[in-house]
């Protein structure tokens, strides 16, 4: 069955939702619709739908300028086994002592590693991008040097990589939360899956708003591999909920935006210790002050 998939941009959270709802009540009507800021600094935001059926190039071209958005992008994706394609194309991925693998891969996980099974069906997260790569380096080199993590949590978790890779190397059960129930079943299926259960605990929740988290707290050290507009936003929470002294790895950083994010964190008492690009991506190790 051939997907066809319609995209554009306008300036403006706002006009974004509408447009996106609007696309909802289109004929054919679409199997999804999404609305994502552009994380560029632009002030744009992406809408996009995805039809098993031709689009309406018309209605399409009404609605993007009543909304004043650029004309839609209508393209037909190929038909696509996409869990055999990234079984062929994404290798295993080595960070520090982390190796990161798929079951198709299970013969090559070498001895000598911690090994992190995340499934191709799941691939972001995987170790592959560059800001789960860092995060993944970060915790390696941290505990290099020296640090136990005995109370951690991996906020916006997605697979729950970082908090698996954490409950690999340190005694204390890890709590691993995400905003989306879906991520948040992902995350449990990967415990079970690494044998991990009771080791890292998975939860929905909205940054820190749970009750387990806000009981667990202070953390020692807090990942949060989300984006820059959540992560800015966190910054206040984030110093409430980590004790002095504790770490906070952090990427979903464009090199351009890292800078306004270690400001906003050193404002909170967070300072940075250390930053690694990836590609397009930084990964920030923070430490917060001591009294």
């Amino acid at each position: 069955m051939p997907t066809f998939t319609a995209l554009t941009t306008l300036p403006g959270k706002a006009a974004a939702e509408r447009l996106g709802a609007a696309m909802e009540r289109l004929d054919p009507e679409p199997t999804g619709v999404g609305v994502f800021e552009v994380e560029d600094g632009s002030g744009l935001w992406e809408v996009g739908a995805y039809f098993t059926e031709t689009p309406d190039d018309t209605a399409l071209t009404l609605l993007a300028t009543a909304m004043g958005a650029k004309p839609f992008v209508i393209s037909e994706l190929p038909e696509t086994d996409w869990v055999a394609h990234v079984r062929r194309e994404l290798a295993p991925v080595a960070a520090g002592r982390f190796f990161v693998y798929g079951s198709h891969d299970a013969d090559k996980v070498p001895a000598s590693c911690e090994p992190l099974l995340i499934e191709a069906a799941m691939a972001f997260g995987t170790g592959h991008h560059g800001t789960t790569l860092g995060c993944l380096r970060a915790l390696d080199r941290l505990a290099t040097a020296g640090k136990t993590g005995l109370n951690v949590a991996d906020i916006g978790c997605g697979t729950a990589v970082l908090a698996m890779a954490a409950a690999r190397i340190w005694p204390n059960p890890v709590l691993a939360s995400d905003i989306d129930q879906v991520a948040v079943d992902v995350a449990a299926s990967n415990v079970a899956a690494n044998g991990l259960q009771g080791r890292v605990k998975c939860m929905e929740a909205a940054g820190f708003d749970h009750p387990d988290l806000l009981a667990a707290a202070p953390f020692d050290l807090i990942f949060a591999n989300i984006l820059k507009g959540p992560l800015v936003a966190l910054a206040p929470d984030m110093a409430r909920h980590l004790q002095p002294g504790g770490h906070a790895i952090l990427s979903g950083i464009l090199n351009e935006q890292a800078d306004e994010v270690i400001a906003v964190y050193a404002q909170a008492g967070i300072n940075l210790e250390h930053r690694e690009e990836i590609v397009d991506w930084t990964t920030l190790t923070l430490s917060r002050e001591l009294p």
